[in-house]
């Protein structure tokens, strides 16, 4: 059915002060539960662009994919262990934009369907989720936008020609963007359709901006490129062209630093990441300036307005009442998942995101004497809640999941919880009281899941790394663990902030919870106040304009 959207359309007055019109360009996005199209850190700093874009009535359009068995499902298995389920979705609330485009992959010709959110529906700007899965494609071709980051390295690279190219052809059939923002690096074959279109480096360059997410090399994508032009990445550019115009003259070609090179500016996401990745990439001849723009949440999304009212009051007991009530919410649903009675009036440490290698989920664990000593307290008991996907076939970080789902069997107040998505994130974050990161600094390049914590009365207690430097006072608004030599080796490292953050809890947020609850109320309440309006996406979106589009 044909509707309003098939046209570039906002439901209010554009602010004149961000009226330049901008395509965002996406591989995934977490806007609501009932939308399962991402994994994880990505797509929620992507879905609180969308929905403060939309706040503040700027001219964008979100681009994405309308993955039709999301990234997966995390089940249990028999024995409590995590099981991958891959379960198909059907959104009735998105409609068919009447925009239906053709892409080459592998030399066949490939429908590419968009799909509209409307902005009512969950107040975000206009969106457009593209599909495969349509008819007149084969079957392979209809499994293209299936799964998230799907671990056939074709599907992956059909899926950037679909999100990149079709995308842009998207806008195209929309009326057009000036500015094409790439959210990281899977959406680069737009910039050889733009190419294409315009001829000319300089004039691409003056309408693309990139935003890289991550110094991980399993971030930063690598292929052989001729593999890439066989499959048609390049848009059916000359590969000499290519080669000239994004200087990759080997035989591997690096996803990032073409993007570097295509852009007119980039950013880094947050002021440590950006200096990271400019010593990362600036040796590399050809690329624009990287710049620095954090990462924020959206405030009227994640913030609960109640504890939020407590706080302008100054009123603690109002404060103390409203958090164990939202540490109750999140305790039904331990009790749900595994049987387990928590208790509010207990300290509660959460450690809850992607269980990848170097965000270290067991750093707690590292002497489990002591942990369980820890937890096992008469006078001054904690509980502890873990949570968070693995990617699905990352049989390492799987094995590290299950194995805290069996160290918790026996133990009343140790609980590792399943499907962390955006509602069970929400309830991890207004119940916990200790927010709890432990990345191998300098790896994480923003975790963004802390804003949301303070935002709900959670205190960060985290490694100097990602967004966290530019926030956190220890004892005044946080507590933080030292930073380590990271000129050492990684088992060193470990063993030093293992030591370190050991230290800060037995001997300062323990005590604190229990035996100083006038520092305890000052560290929350102070935490939440400098939570806003730094690290709100509000701030976030007006920077991409204003450094970024405008730039």
């Amino acid at each position: 059915m044909m509707t309003q959207y098939n046209r570039w359309s906002h439901p209010h007055d554009i602010d004149e002060r961000y009226s330049k019109r901008v395509a965002y360009f996406s591989m995934e996005f977490a806007i609501h539960q009932a939308l399962k199209i991402y994994s994880g850190g990505l797509g929620f700093l992507a879905g609180s662009h969308m929905r403060s874009a939309f706040d503040l009535r700027q001219n964008m359009i979100g681009i994405g994919m309308l993955w039709e068995y999301g990234y997966y499902d995390q089940g249990r298995n028999e024995d409590q262990t995590m099981r991958v389920q891959f379960l198909q979705k059907f959104y009735t609330y998105l409609e068919d934009s009447g925009i239906t485009v053709t892409v080459q992959v592998d030399e066949h010709p490939v429908l590419v369907k968009a799909m509209v959110l409307k902005p009512e529906t969950f107040g975000t700007v206009p969106m457009y989720f593209l599909t495969t899965d349509v008819p007149g494609n084969d079957h392979l071709a209809r499994t293209i936008t299936h799964m998230l980051y799907d671990p056939e390295a074709s599907t992956r690279i059909a899926q950037g020609i679909v999100l990149g190219i079709g995308g842009a052809k998207v806008v195209e059939a929309l009326g057009g963007a000036e500015i094409y923002h790439m959210n990281e690096g899977h959406a680069l074959p737009l910039t050889f359709h733009l190419y294409d279109k315009f001829q000319d480096l300089s004039e691409l360059r003056k309408h693309v901006v990139f935003t890289t997410h991550t110094p991980e090399k399993a971030g930063n994508e690598e292929h052989d490129i001729h593999f890439l032009d066989r499959m048609g990445f390049f848009n059916n550019m000359q590969l000499d062209e290519v080669r000239e115009i994004t200087g990759m003259h080997g035989q591997m070609f690096n996803h990032t630093l073409a993007a570097l090179r295509l852009s007119k500016v980039a950013n880094g996401v947050s002021q440590l990441h950006g200096e990271v990745a400019r010593d990362m990439w600036y040796d590399n001849e050809g690329v624009c300036e990287i710049k620095a723009i954090t990462n924020a949440q959206n405030v009227p999304f994640w913030m609960d307005t109640e504890l939020n009212q407590a706080l302008q009051e100054d009123d603690n007991a109002a404060l103390v009442r409203r958090k164990a009530e939202m540490k109750q919410h999140l305790f039904e649903v331990v009790a749900d998942q595994t049987g387990k009675l928590f208790q509010p009036d207990v300290l509660t440490i959460v450690w809850a995101r992607r269980f990848a290698a170097y965000k270290r989920a067991d750093l707690l664990l590292r002497d489990l004497d002591r942990f369980f000593a820890l937890i096992s307290r008469e006078e001054q008991p904690v509980q502890v809640i873990w949570a968070g996907k693995p990617y699905p076939y990352d049989s390492g970080a799987i094995n590290t999941f299950d194995k805290l789902v069996k160290l918790s069997y026996k133990r009343k107040n140790f609980a590792v919880l399943t499907g962390y998505e955006l509602d069970l994130s929400r309830k991890l974050k207004h119940g916990a009281d200790i927010w709890l990161n432990t990345p191998r600094r300098p790896r994480e390049a923003s975790g963004t899941s802390g804003m949301t914590a303070a935002m709900n009365g959670a205190i960060n207690f985290s490694i100097q790394d990602g967004w966290i430097p530019e926030f956190a006072r220890h004892g005044e608004n946080s507590f933080i663990i030292p930073v380590a030599d990271t000129t050492l080796p990684a088992e060193m490292q470990d063993e030093a902030d293992y030591k370190s953050m050991m230290h800060i809890l037995e001997n300062e947020i323990v005590p604190a919870y229990y035996l100083k609850r006038d520092k305890w109320m000052n560290i929350m309440k102070q935490s939440m106040r400098d939570i806003t309006p730094e690290f709100t996406a509000a701030r976030m979106a007006a920077d991409y304009y204003n450094i970024m589009y405008n730039y």
